[in-house]
């Protein structure tokens, strides 16, 4: 059952009845777990699992959320503005071989995808790409990230709460992941924030948005999608009395940190995004998020992602494999 399970699963193919012969042949329990670890291997090395709109863009959908409409580059949407695509491509180079799945969110890099067989590699430069090298973080400062999620916002919740969304698993607007800061919120944009019905939240949301401070998004065609550092003395000099006052200095899960950067180290360095990660895998794989009776395994799994595994996403696969949530008819 594991054995074609992982053939449909990670190749996108049915074994043939030659196929379940050479599994069933093999002389014992070890061999056959040691025959599917080298198809797990095999597999994820196939178009159907790495490839354009394959089983690891699927995993990068809702992180991304693309309009097609918007789209700019290789099928170019009505309103081009940013290449989303870079940013499956750096996922996806993320999520394989052996790479430190932390990237996604830390990279000063980009990916180039090659195709016949499809390829990812390191570039230090894309012409689709503005943000200056000493200030990347990855898929959450990629020309689409800043166009979507920013736009013309002067303070960005929207892109703070996205990211922490996405890549942790936390949704602010359920009351997850809250960690309230001393003096918080102060309402630099005076949105109403500090109200009682709001405050709660954004005493988490707004030291978090801090960083993103000066990403800027659409606001200024000359300097759409690029890192300025006066960004708001800029473009929004007077969109609220104190607007400018408004800090690059942040928290995230109660620890201060001083720019996006940093913001990204300590978010993919904590239990959350290896806790994320690995329940996107386990829904992709096992078909659903993991339930009460599979949450002791769940909890082995993402534990041994962040530790013994390094965050490295192919050792992952073979551990959710062998769990009984996925192995068991």
């Amino acid at each position: 059952h594991a054995y074609k399970k992982v053939l449909r699963d990670l190749c996108g193919v049915s074994p043939s009845f030659a196929d379940v012969n050479a599994f069933v042949s093999k002389a014992s329990d070890d061999e056959r777990r040691a025959f599917i670890d080298t198809e797990i291997d095999r597999c994820a090395q196939t178009e159907f699992w790495r490839g354009k709109n394959g089983q690891l863009w699927k995993v990068a959908h809702p992180k991304i959320r693309p309009v097609g409409s918007l789209k700019d580059g290789e099928d170019k949407g009505g309103v081009p503005l940013a290449d989303y695509y870079d940013d499956y491509n750096l996922f996806a180079y993320t999520q394989t071989d052996d790479h430190d799945a932390r990237e996604v969110l830390t990279a000063d890099f980009f990916v180039r995808r090659d195709v016949n067989p499809t390829r990812y590699s390191k570039v230090a430069s894309l012409t689709s790409q503005k943000v200056d090298q000493a200030h990347r973080a990855g898929n959450m400062t990629t020309a689409w990230s800043l166009t979507d999620f920013i736009m013309f916002t002067a303070i960005p919740r929207n892109a703070a709460s996205q990211m922490y969304r996405a890549y942790l698993g936390l949704d602010i607007a359920k009351q997850e992941g809250l960690y309230s800061v001393a003096n918080e919120p102060q309402d630099y944009d005076a949105k109403g924030v500090t109200a009682k019905e709001c405050a709660a939240c954004h005493a988490t949301l707004d030291p978090l948005t801090y960083p993103f401070r000066n990403y800027n998004g659409i606001a200024s065609s000359k300097y759409e999608t690029q890192y300025i550092p006066n960004r708001l003395e800029m473009f929004f000099p007077t969109a609220a009395p104190r607007i400018t006052q408004t800090p690059e200095k942040g928290v995230i899960f109660g620890k201060p940190v001083n720019n996006l950067r940093e913001w990204a180290q300590v978010a993919v360095d904590s239990d959350a995004f290896a806790i994320s990660a690995t329940k996107d895998y386990w829904k992709l794989l096992v078909g659903h998020a993991p339930t009460p009776e599979e949450n002791a395994e769940f909890v082995a799994t993402w534990q041994r992602f962040k530790s013994t595994h390094q965050f490295r996403v192919q050792k992952l696969l073979h551990d959710i494999v062998k769990t009984e949530a996925y192995g068991a008819p």
